[in-house]
């Protein structure tokens, strides 16, 4: 009988810690003796850069392209602890749709039977979350992962984009695509961060599952072009990052969230925004 593979997919918006989120629960998850798969879905093609000491590797489309014939093994390359790297790229600058390489690569990978092959127990997706383009949606659509988590901060344009995300797994849910595990909260680290998240995850009808502080030991790390589970292991901030692939690995329940809609999502942060200045100023 064929092990049943988990796959998750992690969203967020650029620049907001998403990939360093991922390669982070990717590292954890090899320490606690799983077999481990990163998948980068953005066209920059840094996902998996701190599980190779800051190395690029070459990209699932530029090697189609290069190539009349491809293994898959030719474009998986072994990052800290084993963890597996992969990293769909894009379309050549200026041409096509970046999204299309998610959807070429998955098939590329499908087609050899290669997650099967090396008996992975996890296949995590880091994807691009502010682009509405139906390939970047394409691990929820169709249900190629099973549960979706989105990175934000306390940040407006963060929760916007992860309002967006939550109507696309929303649109999907009645034709078998991915539902929401949750929110991680990143860079909070003052009692309103913690607050916003909440409100926002209580008005959408999710959970948040944890909180990760913006820390000096992260920078640190990926300066070396190490995770901080590499590099800082016995950190507080590794130990956080620990917590949350444990809560991730006995993750078993992703429901349907509740989106806002613009107007409301603006009237609410309106809202919000004068709470916590009459907070402030008491």
């Amino acid at each position: 009988m064929t092990k049943k593979i988990k796959s998750i997919a992690i969203y967020g918006k650029g620049g907001i810690g998403k990939s360093t989120t991922t390669s982070n629960i990717s590292a954890a998850l090899s320490k606690m003796g799983y077999k481990v798969m990163q998948f980068g879905c953005d066209p920059k093609s840094d996902s998996t850069n701190t599980l190779r000491n800051g190395n690029y590797i070459p990209t699932v489309l530029d090697t189609l392209r290069e190539k009349d014939k491809v293994d898959a093994h030719d474009v998986i390359f072994e990052g800290f602890n084993g963890v597996y790297c992969v990293e769909s790229g894009g379309p050549c600058p200026g041409v096509g749709c970046a999204g299309r390489g998610i959807i070429t690569a998955v098939q590329f990978f499908k087609q050899q039977r290669i997650f099967e092959e090396l008996d992975l127990d996890y296949i995590i997706y880091d994807v691009l979350g502010d682009v509405v383009c139906g390939g970047f949606a394409m691990p929820i659509r169709e249900g190629i992962a099973e549960h979706v988590f989105t990175v934000s901060s306390s940040d407006f344009m963060s929760i916007y984009a992860s309002n967006n995300l939550f109507k696309g797994i929303k649109k999907y849910s009645n034709s078998d695509g991915a539902l929401l595990g949750g929110i991680i909260g990143n860079s909070i680290n003052k009692p309103y961060d913690k607050k916003i998240l909440d409100a926002f995850a209580e008005k959408t009808n999710t959970q948040v599952i944890e909180y990760i502080p913006r820390s000096i030991t992260v920078t640190h790390s990926e300066l070396q072009g190490k995770t901080t589970i590499e590099d800082a292991p016995d950190s507080d901030q590794a130990k956080i990052y620990t917590r949350l692939a444990k809560k991730i690995a006995v993750h078993t329940e992703s429901k349907v969230p509740s989106p806002l809609g613009i107007q409301e999502l603006r009237d609410w942060g309106k809202q919000l925004a004068n709470y916590l200045l009459k907070q402030e100023n008491q």
